[in-house]
């Protein structure tokens, strides 16, 4: 099996209600599409979204990346050259971590077709279903309230709620989520950095002196700040998961090492796909830190590669994979099942995407 083209497109999906974070807003799903093309017919599926704040990928630039970069090392290379297709990948300029994910899960998808086996098989899977929480935006008290209850009536168990926009107002944000929703549902955080160390510590412990009950906080503080982050983990009550500072292998290192955190959220638009995500729960594994699998505003097509990651590691405890429910529609034909937040892994070879519905892809012209 020969990669002979590839092909660029964008999905463009709505959104249910707006995102919203400390570091953005968003009303539709706007991500790049990678096709790898072969000489046996198979296609191969992949998928970025352009997250600046967070990744610094935008359409362009993660467009520019494949085709400038990537696809002239792929194109005529067999498949089953996997190790050495998947290195070529990772070492076609540095960053564009985003344009790696979409094309690394591409080439997974195609080796599971070649051998024909599911790609969580593949990894030595044996879960067939994963539980995801879903994400709450950062809005009015009495707005994330609503959209909790909302959320506990469509099944969930667990929420993400954003805060740190307005720092002042996140407690308030939090108990109006906790009285809405009851001491029977958890309750994570995602500070998306907007906090100092000092400012982190002080608002954990008092959200948790208001009986809050948290159970974690996502990346309290800047990114950079390794110091400032392992400062929250030691002082705060609150535990502590590392997101946006942990982009490769070797900075999931430096977190194990330092015990900088509690955890660590694996990404696959972070950290360059399934091949580098491998790594870093291995590595996570020899330090005994659990993992959150996780995901950007991402349509179907990147979030089931999350998942087949998911069922084939055990180290993965976490699972905040709603990309597709946060979608009013569901574009993507194929692939995992998502049930609300019940998730079922697809068993068809490879990652099982078919492609993509009329009138949610236009092609780019490659």
């Amino acid at each position: 099996m020969k990669i002979t083209h590839i092909r660029l497109g964008r999905l463009s999906a709505p959104l249910r209600v707006p995102f919203k974070t400390a570091l953005r807003t968003v009303n539709r799903v706007e991500d790049v599409v990678v096709e790898l093309h072969t000489d046996s017919g198979a296609v191969g599926y992949g998928e970025a979204p352009p997250t600046g704040p967070i990744t610094g990928d935008t359409t362009g630039g993660i467009v520019g990346a494949i085709l400038e970069l990537i696809a002239p090392a792929l194109l005529g290379r067999e498949v089953d050259d996997f190790e050495a297709v998947t290195a070529l990948v990772q070492k076609a300029g540095v960053h564009n971590t985003s344009a790696k994910a979409a094309v690394d899960m591409a080439l997974w998808d195609l080796y599971g077709q070649l051998h024909n086996i599911p790609v969580h098989k593949l990894l030595g899977g044996a879960r067939r279903q994963l539980v995801t929480d879903i994400t709450i935006s950062v809005n009015p008290p009495e707005q994330m309230a609503k959209d909790a209850r909302d959320a506990v009536a469509r099944g969930y168990d667990c929420l993400k709620v954003k805060v740190g926009a307005d720092p002042a107002l996140d407690t308030a944000r939090l108990a109006a989520v906790r009285r809405a929703v009851g001491d029977k549902v958890c309750i994570r955080i995602d500070a998306n950095q907007a906090w100092t160390p000092r400012q982190a510590v002080r608002i954990l412990n008092e959200m948790q002196d208001k009986g809050l009950a948290l159970e974690l906080v996502e990346q309290p503080v800047p990114a950079a700040d390794l110091e400032g982050l392992a400062y929250v983990t030691r002082n705060s009550w609150v535990p502590v998961m590392a997101d946006e500072s942990v982009f490769s292998p070797a900075d999931a290192m430096r977190i194990f090492q330092a015990r900088a955190a509690d955890y660590v959220n694996i990404k696959l638009m972070k950290c360059g796909g399934l091949t580098n995500a491998l790594r870093i729960a291995a590595a996570a594994e020899v330090y005994g830190v659990e993992c959150m699998i996780g995901c950007m505003l991402e349509a179907k097509i990147a979030v089931n590669a999350a998942v087949e990651l998911a069922c084939a590691r055990s180290i993965i405890t976490r699972v905040d994979l709603d990309g597709p429910v946060l979608c009013s529609v569901d574009p993507v034909e194929g692939g995992a099942q998502f049930d609300e937040r019940v998730i079922t892994v697809s068993d068809a070879p490879g990652m099982g995407i078919r492609g993509v519905q009329p009138g949610y892809l236009s092609y780019l012209d490659t």
